[in-house]
């Protein structure tokens, strides 16, 4: 029995989240590293977690172009927010 679902049968890799894909990377990092896997499994395998890993490098950047930063007034207080990386 395997951890990881036959990938005619796993979810859509663009409808995951950051965290569920991140999960099952890991799940099949931690199936390859084991040796227990045939070849045509182990290739199948690595093919989905470089997709995986694709996917979530996307989500990682797309958070971090929304990171805002906020700006302070004179007197201290916000006083609005600017884009990450932006002065």
């Amino acid at each position: 029995m395997t951890d990881t679902p036959d990938p005619a049968a796993a979810p859509d890799i663009a409808s995951l989240s950051f965290e569920a894909a991140m999960g099952e990377l890991e799940t099949i990092v931690r199936r390859l590293e084991s040796g227990d896997v045939s070849l045509e499994e182990s290739v199948t395998l690595y093919e989905r977690g470089h997709a995986l890993r694709g996917h979530c490098e996307a989500r990682l950047a797309a958070a971090q172009a929304r990171i805002e930063q906020v700006s302070l007034g004179a007197d201290g207080r916000p006083a609005g927010t600017t884009p990450f990386g932006e002065s």
